[in-house]
């Protein structure tokens, strides 16, 4: 049986991280260390001007006063007594799809297992916040982490697996861009001062037919394979005819 640590970036009284590790206990014996609170959209920050502290909220189960990628770096060295097989990030409440992924903590969670040289996954719910929504999305992460086990995972990869509320089906896909329009309102204080609250609408493109918007937009649960190797140049050609010297 695998060892698997679940984290997320909602919290640890997240609905979706206990639909998750119930569903993955399948496979073997999880161990949860999430943030004690909230970190959406926290990226991949860690923690460095403070110290961190760790708190057991139950059997394999502890919170830290950090964030995501702080919690799997201290499940890791100092929580979990083995390297785990497989790292699962999640279930998100909300979508996490396109470059949105720079941003958000669960993929970040992700990200550092992965880091680690563990097969890795990101699994988010894209609407309809229901008990039964998070019971899909979780089986769709016990899907792809039979599959991770069973077959394998490429290296430096995490799969970031985004489900609608009703699943149709699946599909490997694409990350398509994510820009938002109108992404701030501009209001005022009691004293007539500005402030600015993050807002926006998502601008839909011409998307290709595999890129991971399109799929959640059918039903289906998108699974794309992301590599963060950031030293790799996909195309070079561009770059040739620079004068280098």
């Amino acid at each position: 049986m695998a060892t698997i640590l679940v984290t997320n970036d909602d919290g640890i009284l997240a609905e979706g991280i206990w639909a998750l590790a119930s569903k993955l206990e399948q496979l073997g014996t999880v161990y949860i260390t999430a943030p004690d609170r909230e970190r959406s959209a926290i990226g991949h920050a860690v923690t460095m001007n403070r110290p961190l502290r760790i708190k057991r909220y139950k059997e394999k189960v502890f919170m830290v006063d950090g964030t995501p990628a702080d919690c799997v770096k201290l499940a890791l060295e100092k929580i979990v007594p083995e390297k785990p097989a497989l790292v699962v990030s999640g279930v998100n409440n909300g979508p996490n799809l396109g470059t949105d992924i720079l941003y958000s903590g669960t993929f970040s969670g992700a990200m550092e297992g992965a880091l680690y040289g563990i097969p890795s996954i990101a699994v988010s719910l894209v609407e309809a916040f229901t008990k039964e929504a998070y019971e899909n999305a979780a089986t769709e992460a016990l899907w792809a982490a039979t599959m991770i086990l069973s077959k394998g995972i490429a290296k430096e990869t995490v799969l970031n697996i985004n489900v609608p509320s009703k699943v149709r089906g699946r599909c490997l896909t694409k990350l398509a861009p994510r820009l938002y329009s109108k992404a701030f309102d501009e209001r005022k204080d009691p004293f007539g001062r500005e402030y600015y609250w993050m807002a926006g609408k998502v601008i839909y493109g011409d998307f290709p037919e595999d890129a991971d918007v399109n799929a959640v937009k059918r039903g289906l649960t998108s699974i794309t394979p992301v590599n963060f190797s950031l030293n790799r140049i996909s195309d070079p050609l561009p770059y040739k005819e620079w004068p280098l010297d």
